[in-house]
């Protein structure tokens, strides 16, 4: 494989960025040494990233903030989905934990990853 070289420094993730740039308008045919290039590149890359920039966990009140958002969806269609509407309004102010039940339903409902609904968060305490 030509010219690879490990991730150490912002110069060196620049270089690869631009040289895996090449790819995405030029995609190798599986199995070439092109493509086993782009993959060593983009695993270098991802690891470069995730030890530099790492992503934190999504917050279930979040997720769902963000799902209700972009599907257009309101404070209503939940408390629809999980129950009543003071038990929603408590959900997303972080009064009343989730429940199993209510993840599920949100998890199957509303395609919110189950992984992401069940991580802890925090509550207000007030």
């Amino acid at each position: 494989m030509r010219n690879i070289r490990a991730i150490r420094n912002e110069a060196d993730y620049d270089w690869a960025l631009a040289e895996i740039a090449h790819y995405f308008e030029n995609q190798p045919a599986p199995g070439t040494e092109a493509a086993n290039r782009f993959d060593v590149l983009a695993s270098l890359i991802e690891t470069y990233e995730s030890r530099h920039w790492p992503i934190e966990a999504t917050d279930p009140i979040e997720a769902i903030e963000y799902r209700m958002e972009i599907s257009g969806y309101t404070q209503k269609d939940l408390s629809e989905l999980i129950g009543s509407r003071s038990r929603a309004s408590e959900i997303l102010g972080r009064k009343r934990p989730l429940t199993m039940q209510m993840a599920h339903k949100l998890s199957v409902e509303w395609n919110i990853p189950a992984e992401v609904l069940l991580r802890p968060y925090h509550l207000d305490s007030r």
